[in-house]
């Protein structure tokens, strides 16, 4: 045989040389010198002749129909070995070939990995285009570096790749990957650097179709130099993706801390309630322990009165009468004392009954709080999902706005039937919540599954197609409730293999089913069973109340009802994609026993192929049941609060209360004794009935108002004291009682033990019903100054940590024997000890809780990095110790370890990542030595106050919810330059001005916190990196109307606030609402202070000012100056309100009345409906419409800011002074409405102290009888740059000394003759008129007008009346001699100085800051006005101008510098103003300062 097989080989050898032309000879005498070996062509149908090639070290076979490797015994020195495009069905054969380094086995049949362990030194695998399903058999290749799988049938990666660690390229292209938490198993190959998952050459896997792939990949696996045969080694394309999965983190982060948020407010409701339910059976247990502590304490009296009576009887002060009330006391004393002992009695047992109503309140409580965790515990989960699959998982909850919502309901609704469940006593089902499923990665498998069984079935009618489809509920194990791991999975991965339901066949199929009954029947008599074996007293419907639906989508494909006689099975059923059983062949016997039309719908479906179920939705639901359930929200609890109000006849607790007045009204009763307040020597003797201190042993202050014991030093003998039913916050007035043993400190307000020492022999201490919290600090305090105790009461205290409590106690206290009445065992007390141990960090507990792990692993997860790390890799006790074995600790995970106090830490100074949730710690000390800490969690203690932390300066994440901080010191953070992320959760911090100087903040959760005022919301202003913010549930949030706009206008950098994210449309709202606002805190920031009464002066120029909101308006009483110039105002807003408000400037705003014109609110803006939120001082006040207004008479309206005397409101275009209402600033002096559009002086009547008005540069043409028809104290009137042709209407002005005329087209001499009747006037100026293109018209004023002093800027002299009086006689004598006028030379000559440049004005406003009024030696410096830029300012240096200076700085009572009047310098400078600005149509002056001082 074998001689024929060696025949046979040598014959295909020399086939194979003739074919190559090759000597079959000369191969065999030189094939020991070859190394290299290839085969192309066909006809090499097995490895044969091998044995030729000694020395081969490369080998390759390419298209031959090989279908195993064999022959390879003889290569020792094989190195390489290319097989491909064979039919190789299995891997074998490679055992001698030890120093194999490349293997490619690529387009062959190989199903399996295996038979590869020997070959060490293998580098390169090529096993693509095969059938292989799993990776695995690789893990002996530890130098792999190239391994390619792809288009193979390869659907998860899981930990097969771990031992490869030196792999750097991999290729799983064309394979069935789809999970992102599968690709993150490549995370442990640290050398990978080449990665393709989506090769150009094969299919794509389906996880490459998923959004945010490539963010995905490049996140996890940083040293990628290039994916899918790009190159991604740039460090912006790393950057990138690390920023977008940091906000991924973020957003999930902020999510889920959303959910706990709400989950701890629906806990917080619920224990509101119980406490509320809780208050009257707790009151009637303070009542009857009152009454039974003074029963107590009389019947010890009683058994010692034989005693207190001899002692009595010998002494010789004793008088009569108290003899005779002795016997009487003896003779009384059985009966009486069996009375007490009756009533005793009876009263412990109405405190047993109100004690077990507490329990049952209790136990409600602890089912609603159970049921609410389980219904949120899901919401958590979806969200962790979300983030680890970027998204691509994605679950929505529903309301009665969304369809999808209603049509499940409608669903659930329609699929039960009330017939199935009476047996139960369901009458119907009430869903309370619907989660929708958006699954991509099993979306895209079914409807790809789908499309190909449509493709092969040919199926053309789209209605058959549609009628395969179907939505039924999962079937879930009846045996026990839905467990949320597997729920989880199932919405993860689908209904994969592991996941479906086994049969007895051992083939699997999905079990569906179209009734709630046959989903849950099954589950309802399984609980009740359960129950009822074990006898737990339980209310009978709360075990089955509340359930969960699994919704699916199934594509039912080719279906048939099932056979009796055969299993279901997909062997049983090979051609059909699903089968059905009616319900009516069901076994259970229940479902066979209902009779309704629903039994023949009713199927029970099972599906053999697992892609074809996608689930869709999870349904909340609770059967509503005939028994109500017993809730903390039932009508039998609300009995309870309402006989907490008054005691209602015939209710449920009628009796029992009656009953409890029975029983206080029982013999003996306690005769009232006035209450005492405070404690006195006489009354402690009163009260002992004896005069020697020395003799009191016991001492009764039971049920008084007490709060202070005083001084007790001198009651040496005390042993018992009870002082009960008072109002005692702490207990140190005790510590000088040495020899006490007994105190009852039960029924008080005492909030801590500070204080108590001293006290070495008392073994009796009943602190119940008091405040104390702090269980920590009050067990240190009573095992250090209490050694001998031995019974302890300490219950009904709402201490911090209550589960721990008991265990705490009974291990530092090791002398109790009682504890809350409860003897202490001795397994208690052994557990007590080993719960003691465990407290304290020790090198055993290090080791079992830390990482050595050098670098955080990157994966989307907001956990805290100390347990990420230690989940994955610990040190373990075992672990092998040296001298530094503390130097590799990096991660520390101490969560739950009921620690204390933080110690042993020194020597952990590579600690970067710390957790400490959940223990009982009361500081933050311990921490120094470990500087390198990044990350440190502390959630769930007792720390009062954040210290110790100083030197941690790389700290990038902190967080320390659930605590007990008050307030964030200013500078504890400053040392902090990389803390990003900062938890103070569930405190009782009340400011942020800890906060101002985190400047690399990114991330702030503050929820449910006692921050309270819009201040605290500036210390946020400077941290232009926060993006994240949560203060739910502060006080600032009901205290400020539209808060949420208000924290988005000033923190504008934020992208999410109180866990929802930050919409265009709502920063535009906010802008729109807070806008242009000036308010109080405003100016609180700016000044730091908010001593408003101090100001005297408001400047805020040039800042988008739209309304004024200075509240409260009293604080500034002071402000006499105001200047507002350059914003948006329209009206004066909340100035009106200031009371003293004396110069007011508003020049450069949008003023068109004093009051805001609110419009009928049909036909109000979004945007000015917004502003009639705002709480401003201005909106609101008056609700005429324009209309009404403009056609009321100024005189019926009220005068407002009374103390107004200057007002300036130049360039706002003004065109209407009716609507302005300047009527009604009655005591207005001064009134700038320069650079306006107005066309008529109006509605300026009543202003009857008006002493100077300017309207130069405005549209007046002429003025209408009513302009100046009153009498007024005008004295100076601008009017330059204006319209006018005519004069007539100024006539009535009698008191008008300045009148400034300038660039109007008054043309006819006529008009300045009417001047005549103006006889005070001093001061006039023309210039820039038609008519002083005459020259008359100077001698003409001159001689018209005598008391004129100043005309066009030049002074009038005496010589220029002798001028005008020659010239005018002249003129008559020639008229008077009939010969004609003709101006001379000599005129003209004499005259032309005169005609000097004309000075052209326009402006007249303040200066900046008003500092031009507070000094008398001003200098007036023109400046060019820009033309392209809108000046905050402008003060003309004219005449009238300085007139109107000089009339304010009067005002003020200061005096004018006499330079300021002097005639020669205006001259000049109005000369040189005027050529300088001729073009400019109007002279600039000085500016008020752009930055806005206070």
């Amino acid at each position: 045989m074998i001689e024929c097989e060696n025949r046979s080989q040598e014959e295909i050898i020399k086939e194979l040389c003739l074919c190559n032309g090759l000597s079959y000879e000369m191969v065999a005498q030189e094939g020991s010198d070859t190394s290299k070996l290839e085969m192309f062509f066909s006809g090499y149908p097995r490895i044969v002749g091998l044995s030729l090639f000694p020395d081969l070290t490369s080998l390759t076979i390419v298209a031959q129909d090989i279908k195993e490797i064999s022959g390879l015994e003889t290569c020792l020195q094989l190195k390489e070995l290319w097989i491909a495009e064979c039919c190789l069905e299995k891997i074998g054969g490679l055992q001698e070939c030890r120093n194999l380094e490349k293997l490619y086995l690529y387009y062959n049949k190989i199903s399996k990995i295996e038979n590869l362990e020997k070959l060490l030194r293998l580098e390169v695998l090529w096993l693509n285009h095969n059938a292989i399903k799993n990776i695995e058999g690789l893990q002996t290749l530890k130098n792999l570096n190239d391994l390619n799988l792809a288009g193979n049938l390869i659907s998860s990666i899981g930990q097969c790749l771990d031992p490869n660690e030196q792999l750097e390229r991999l290729n799983l292209s064309g394979n069935q990957i789809s999970s992102f938490k599968d690709l993150t198993n490549l995370t442990r190959l640290r050398c990978l650097k080449d990665l393709c998952l989506n090769d150009p050459q094969y299919k794509t896997n389906p996880v490459c179709l998923l959004s945010n792939y490539s963010t995905h990949v490049l996140y996890h696996l940083p040293c990628l130099q290039r994916l899918d045969t790009f190159d991604v080694s740039a460090k912006p394309i790393k950057e990138l993706a690390d920023i977008t999965a940091m906000k991924k983190i973020m957003y999930y982060n902020m999510r889920i801390k959303t959910v706990e948020r709400h989950l701890n407010e629906d806990l917080e409701k619920l224990n509101d309630r119980k406490c509320k339910l809780q208050k009257l059976p707790e009151e009637r247990i303070k009542l009857f322990s009152s009454v039974k502590k003074n029963l107590e304490w009389e019947l010890a009296e009683f058994k010692e009165s034989g005693k207190g009576h001899n002692e009595r009887s010998n002494n010789n002060k004793v008088t009569e009468l108290e003899k005779s009330e002795n016997c009487e006391t003896v003779t009384e004393e059985p009966s009486l004392q069996q009375k007490i002992l009756t009533k005793l009695n009876a009263l412990n047992e109405r405190i047993t009954f109100w004690n077990k109503k507490l329990d049952e309140i209790e136990t409600i409580y602890q089912t609603e709080v159970k049921q609410k965790k389980k219904s949120q515990g899901l919401l958590i989960p979806f969200l962790v999902i979300e983030l680890e699959t970027v998204g691509n998982t994605h679950f929505e909850e529903g309301s009665q706005a969304d369809d999808w919502f209603n049509s499940c309901y409608e669903l659930i609704l329609s699929r039960f039937c009330t017939w199935d469940f009476r047996a139960f006593g369901i009458t119907g089902v009430k869903v309370k919540r619907v989660i929708k499923v958006n699954n991509r990665i099993l979306r895209l498998k079914f409807e790809n599954k789908l499309q190909k069984f449509v493709d092969n079935e040919d199926m053309h009618d789209s209605e058959s197609y549609q009628n395969m489809l179907e939505c039924l509920f999962y079937v879930f194990d009846p045996e026990g409730t839905v467990k949320k791991k597997h729920l989880l999975q199932i919405l993860e991965k689908g209904f994969k293999d592991n996941e479906t339901s086994k049969l007895p066949l051992g083939k699997e199929a999905v079990i569906l089913a179209n009734s709630l009954s046959i989903c849950e029947c099954p589950r309802i008599e399984f609980l009740q069973q359960k129950y009822k074996d074990e006898k737990k007293t339980s209310f009978e419907h709360d075990l089955f109340r509340h359930g969960i639906l699994l919704i699916t989508k199934v594509f039912l494909g080719q279906h048939v009802q099932a056979r009796e006689q055969h299993s279901i099975s997909q062997a049983n059923y090979p051609m059909v994609n699903s089968v059905f059983i009616p319900r009516k062949y069901l076994l259970n016997p229940i479902v066979r026993q209902r009779n309704c039309d629903c039994n023949f719908r009713q199927c029970k479906w099972f599906v053999f192929d697992h892609d074809f179920v996608l689930p869709e939705y999870i349904v909340e639901f609770e059967y509503i049941t005939v028994v109500k359930p017993h809730s903390l929200f039932s009508s039998f609890n609300n009995v309870i609060l309402e006989e907490s109000k008054k005691n209602s006849e015939g209710s449920i607790l009628s009796q029992d209360l009656k009953f409890d007045e029975e029983v206080i009204k029982m013999e003996p009763r306690i005769k009232p004794t006035p209450k005492l307040i405070s404690l006195d020597d006489k009354t402690i003797l009163s009260l002992a009935k004896t005069n020697i201190y020395s003799h009191i042993v016991s001492l009764n202050l039971h049920g008084n108002c007490l709060s202070k014991l005083g001084d007790l030093s001198k009651l040496t003998g005390l042993r018992k004291l009870n002082i009960s039913f008072n109002e005692f916050t702490c207990l140190d007035d005790v510590y000088h009682l040495y020899n006490l043993e007994y105190l009852d400190a039960s029924h008080n307000h005492v909030i801590t033990l500070e204080g108590f020492r001293g006290l070495m022999k008392l073994k009796h201490l009943d602190l119940s019903w008091n405040q104390l919290k702090k269980s920590s600090t009050e067990i240190n305090v009573l095992c250090k100054h209490i050694t001998s105790l031995l019974t302890l009461d300490i219950r009904h205290n709402p201490w911090q940590k209550p589960a721990t409590l008991r265990l705490s106690v009974i291990g530092r206290l090791k002398t109790l024997t009682h504890l809350d009445g409860l003897v202490i065992s001795e397994e208690e007390a052994t557990a007590a000890m080993k719960f003691i141990t465990e407290t304290k960090i020790t090198q055993s507990s290090l080791l079992q809780h830390s990482s050595t792990a050098e670098e955080r692993p990157r994966v989307l997860s907001i956990w805290p990095s100390a347990k990420i790390l230690t989940q994955m890799s610990k040190l373990g006790p075992h672990s092998h110790l040296n001298g530094s074995w503390y130097l590799k600790i990096t991660a520390l995970n101490l969560d739950g370890q009921h620690l204390f106090e933080i110690t042993n830490l020194e020597k952990l100074e590579n600690l970067k990542w710390a957790s400490f949730n959940n223990n009982n710690l009361t500081n933050m000390e311990g921490l120094e030595s470990c500087v390198n800490l990044e990350e440190l969690t502390l959630d769930g203690n007792c720390i009062s106050k954040i210290e110790g932390i100083s030197k941690l300066a790389k700290l990038t994440r902190l967080s320390l919810n659930n605590n007990l901080l008050t307030g964030l010191e200013k500078h504890t953070f400053d040392n902090m330059l990389h803390l990003h992320s900062l938890s103070l959760e569930n405190n009782k911090i009340t400011s942020l001005s800890g906060l101002q100087r985190i400047f690399t903040l990114i991330e702030l959760y503050i929820s449910n916190n006692y921050v309270a005022i819009n201040q605290e919301i500036y210390n946020l202003k400077g941290l232009c990196n926060l993006v994240i913010l949560d203060m739910y549930g502060n006080i600032i949030v009901w205290n400020q109307e539209s808060y949420r706009l208000f924290v988005i206008f000033h923190l504008p950098e934020l992208k999410a606030l109180d866990g929802i994210s930050i919409e265009p449309p709502e920063t535009e709202c906010a802008k729109d609402l807070f806008g242009g606002r000036l308010t109080s805190d405003m100016i609180v920031e700016r000044q730091g202070h908010s001593d408003f009464i101090q100001m005297q002066e408001l400047n805020w120029t040039s800042s988008s000012i739209r309304t004024v909101d200075l509240i409260p308006v009293d604080q500034f009483r002071n402000v006499c100056n105001v200047n507002l110039q350059n914003n948006n105002l329209t009206s004066f807003s909340g100035l009106i309100y200031l009371p003293n408000v004396k110069v007011l400037c508003l020049n450069y705003n949008h003023i068109d009345s004093i009051l805001p014109r609110l419009k009928p609110q049909a036909h109000l803006t979004n945007k000015q409906l917004l502003y009639q939120k705002v709480p401003s001082s201005g909106y609101g006040q008056q609700g005429t419409s324009k209309t009404n207004r403009d056609t009321m008479s100024n005189e019926n309206l009220p005068p407002i800011m009374h103390s107004l005397e200057v007002l300036h409101l130049g360039y706002n275009g003004i065109s209407n002074l009716i609507q302005l209402q300047l009527n009604r600033l009655k005591n207005l002096k001064f009134l700038f409405l320069q650079g306006n559009e107005i066309n008529q002086v109006e509605g300026l009547d009543n202003l009857e102290v008006l002493q100077e008005l300017v309207v130069d540069h405005n549209r007046i043409r002429a003025f209408n009888d009513s302009a100046f028809a009153k009498p007024s104290s005008l004295s100076a009137l601008h009017l330059e740059e204006n319209r006018l042709r005519e004069l007539s209407k100024l006539l009535p002005l009698v008191k008008l000394e300045k009148l400034f005329l300038g660039y109007n087209k008054i043309q006819d001499m006529a008009e300045l003759e009417k001047l005549d009747g103006i006889s005070s006037l001093r001061e006039l100026t023309v210039y820039g008129n038609p008519i002083c293109r005459k020259m008359q018209h100077r001698h003409l004023l001159v001689f018209r007008l005598p008391n004129l002093q100043m005309l066009d800027g030049i002074p009038v002299t005496s010589d220029d009346r002798a001028k005008a009086e020659f010239h005018f006689s002249e003129l008559q004598a020639k008229k008077n001699s009939l010969i004609p006028v003709i101006n001379s030379p000599v005129d003209g000559g004499s005259f032309g100085q005169v005609r000097g440049s004309p000075i052209k004005i326009t402006n007249v406003i303040l200066p900046g800051g008003f500092s031009h009024y507070l000094r008398s030696d001003f200098t007036l410096n023109p400046e060019v006005e820009d033309k392209k830029n809108k000046t905050v300012g402008i003060l003309t240096n004219n005449p009238r101008s300085i007139h109107a200076e000089i009339a304010f700085q009067q005002l003020r009572g200061i005096n004018l510098s006499p330079s300021l009047l002097s005639h020669q310098n205006m001259a000049t400078q109005t000369a040189q103003m005027y050529q300088s600005n001729q073009d400019d149509g109007r002279i600039p002056g000085s500016h008020f300062p752009r930055a806005n001082q206070m």
